[in-house]
């Protein structure tokens, strides 16, 4: 098997075949594949992120600490891809058993930190998100429910300290 594209990833809809399918999330090889389009496409979102923060300097000098911060996130981009390569290539043999939690939880949860990665206004949340999306990419290899549930709870928890830091709408006049 190998890696689509990059133009052909999208986010994922949630009502896929695969995550329609009975059993839990990651329980075929079809569930695991789809979570590896998906975090690829996390990584097409970082990718597009780290180059807007460059290009946002006009063509003009980059401060050292920007600069610092796009390498990092650019290796940790690469790292994002290879582990999604990686369950390309162990489909068969990453099935998690018994995780808990349904494949279409997993397809919202990282379709919602792609749109974040894209979205978030502060550079260093970038980086916290990234951070979890490799522990659970790392930790989805291991096979084991328990390690994954981790890192989903790391992704959520960071989403929702993304969404309740982000500015509110001004409310209408009563």
């Amino acid at each position: 098997m190998t890696n689509p594209s990059p133009s052909s990833h999208a986010a994922a809809p949630t009502n896929t075949p695969a995550a329609n399918r009975p059993g839990g999330g990651l329980s075929s090889v079809d569930q695991v594949v789809e979570l590896a389009d998906q975090l690829s496409s996390c990584a097409d979102q970082l990718h597009e992120r780290i180059m807007k923060e460059i290009r946002s300097y006009g063509g003009g000098s980059v401060p050292e600490k920007v600069q610092a911060a796009m390498r990092a996130l650019l290796e940790d981009e690469i790292l994002l891809r290879q582990r999604a390569n990686g369950l390309y290539a162990d489909a068969a043999i990453v099935i998690v058993k018994g995780l808990g939690k349904p494949q279409s939880h997993l397809m919202a949860l990282t379709a919602d930190a792609a749109e974040k990665i894209r979205k978030i206004g502060l550079i260093g949340e970038v980086t916290t998100l990234v951070a979890g999306l490799l522990a659970f990419a790392g930790a989805v290899t291991t096979g084991q429910p328990a390690p994954i549930l981790l890192a989903l709870e790391k992704i959520h928890k960071q989403i929702k300290l993304i969404e309740a830091q982000a500015p509110k709408p001004p409310t209408a006049p009563a």
